[in-house]
């Protein structure tokens, strides 16, 4: 099983983003696809996720209203889109996988950076 995140990089305040998550060696369907992130000095949090099943999304507090989550079940890959970033969402982005029937992600990706600066 493999989850490769992209598209991080520097991003101005207030631009978008859109991190990609490129997943292998599972059926895509019978899972749920979570983005998380790593904040310096503050661990990793959910960020967002979704049941590529029945499409049913979640977000925390921190990017609803501003993330939207999807997915694209013919390349396997599910995206995080990020509007108006600020620098408190500088952080290292990583996708995950859970079973749908489970509570946790079992299998993780490699991060990728995104720092808000100007």
């Amino acid at each position: 099983v493999q989850l490769q995140a992209s598209g991080g990089g520097l991003v101005q305040p207030g631009e978008s983003r859109t991190l990609s998550c490129a997943v292998s060696g599972i059926t895509l369907e019978d899972y749920v696809i979570g983005w998380h992130r790593h904040l310096p000095g503050a661990g990793r949090k959910w960020v967002s996720s979704i049941n590529i099943r029945n499409q049913h999304t979640s977000y925390a507090d921190s990017g609803k209203g501003r993330f939207t989550i999807s997915r694209d079940v013919a390349s396997n890959t599910v995206y995080l889109h990020m509007n108006s970033l600020a620098p408190e969402d500088t952080a290292i982005y990583f996708c995950a996988a859970r079973r749908i029937e489970r509570d946790e992600y079992n299998y993780w990706g490699q991060g990728t950076l995104v720092t808000v600066s100007s």
